[in-house]
């Protein structure tokens, strides 16, 4: 089945103000949809980001996609690694760890990947968790996302969470997300505050969900010794602490001495990491994303290397749409050392371009959808809105530091660490 057109979307939709070690979340968060249009009128669906860097880089792989069959994907990668040889797209934002040429290869061919895969089932008449083998679950858990934040973007009003500094508000906000999505599992994004305060958000959350699984991510903004002396202080309250210092070794420190598994979706991010970080026992839950780790089937395949060497698997999420959650819900349904609940950031987003109704959360998961291919629709409306936003709002690359200089002129980011 030979691809006829491609249609690339760049997006963007609202973001609340969103706090993190290197600022705070812009008004707009940026994305990209991808429609392969068949020649049998099949049209699969692919979404990835949306800053102009990447975005750059997969216009130039569109030209060449036209008359490419949808289920040759050994030559689609093959395409698109001859199409980008030698270029390299940085993670400017510093919160998905480094980058590399095998890592922007991976991130271009996983957008055209997932939407080949969708117009595969849809071909075929069945869901893309059949195209991975089958469902080793009908459902797929998600954890409650929650983040210290600002009460309003600059120059707006408060917007419906409030603000989010004290670990009562944290409870107060991860109350009404187990209330409105039933999530069974909590984790909160850290390295905003100097650690003790956010030890103590985690304790508050503990006290008021006991028995819940929670973490917490201070996307490395902690030394070593600090790491240590959280992971003592939280012990036998944390199912894991996610990257709280950067890199391998600094990782390993930690492990070494923490009594509960530490999780990255920082310091490996490739097939290149795996081995140092496995040597060195750096980790114990390795955080997937198909977006940066060559697509849902490498997703699959990491997870085989994942459970020959103990160490766990979950799925780490960015700001999202409805195209990667489903693609998301299809890949963890299909791999069955996927067993931690996936993160996502689908709460604090009020706008969407899938039609509503293919994906909802029920006792904090989602059903694997049954319809042919990922099982959503776009909504060329809301497609439509979504890229009147990407116009207006004119940012072009995700840029947190700036912003928060908005609202903390002096800001720079962690970089000394607590």
């Amino acid at each position: 089945m030979k691809i006829r057109d491609v249609v690339l979307t760049p997006v963007a939709f609202a973001d609340p103000p969103l706090l993190n070690v290197m600022g705070v979340h812009e008004p707009y968060a940026l994305r990209s949809v991808v429609q392969l249009v068949c020649e049998d009128g099949v049209v699969g669906l692919g979404e990835s980001y949306g800053d102009e860097a990447f975005l750059g880089e997969v216009r130039k792989v569109v030209p060449g996609l036209a008359g490419h069959d949808v289920f040759d994907l050994p030559g689609l990668k093959r395409l698109v690694a001859r199409t980008l040889a030698g270029t390299v797209v940085t993670d400017e934002h510093g919160l998905i760890g480094g980058f590399s040429i095998r890592k922007t290869i991976a991130s271009v061919y996983s957008l055209f990947e997932v939407a080949c895969l969708d117009a595969q089932g849809q071909a075929l008449g069945r869901p893309v968790v059949d195209l991975l083998g089958g469902k080793a679950r009908d459902e797929v858990d998600f954890s409650a996302y929650l983040f210290y934040k600002y009460g309003a973007h600059v120059g707006a009003d408060e917007d419906s969470w409030g603000e989010v500094v004290t670990p009562e508000a944290l409870v107060s906000v991860a109350k009404r997300m187990v209330d409105e999505y039933g999530f069974r599992s909590i984790k909160l994004k850290g390295g905003v505050f100097e650690p003790s305060q956010e030890i103590a958000g985690i304790r508050a959350l503990a006290e008021a969900f006991p028995g819940y699984p929670l973490r917490i991510d201070p996307n490395g903004a902690w030394t070593p010794e600090t790491g240590v002396r959280a992971a003592g202080e939280l012990e036998g309250v944390l199912e894991y602490l996610e990257d709280p210092t950067p890199g391998i070794e600094g990782m390993a420190r930690v492990a070494e001495r923490a009594s509960m598994p530490l999780a990255t979706n920082m310091c490996v991010v490739n097939l290149g990491d795996i081995e140092p970080a496995f040597r060195a026992r750096a980790i114990g839950v390795l955080l997937s994303d198909h977006h940066f780790w060559g697509g849902i089937r490498d997703t699959q395949a990491l997870s085989i290397t994942c459970e020959s060497f103990g160490v766990g698997l979950s799925m780490h999420s960015n700001s999202h749409l409805g195209i990667s959650l489903a693609a998301m819900v299809h890949v963890a349904a299909a791999t069955p050392h996927l067993t931690y609940a996936c993160d996502t950031h689908w709460p604090w987003k009020t706008a969407d371009v899938i039609a509503p109704g293919a994906l909802e959360f029920r006792g904090g998961a989602v059903t694997v959808p049954e319809r042919p291919g990922l099982g959503v629709e776009l909504d060329a409306d809301a497609l439509a809105v979504a890229h009147e936003n990407y116009v207006r709002c004119g940012l072009t690359k995700r840029d947190d530091a700036t912003y928060m200089r908005k609202y903390r002129p002096a800001f720079e980011p962690n970089t000394a660490r607590w």
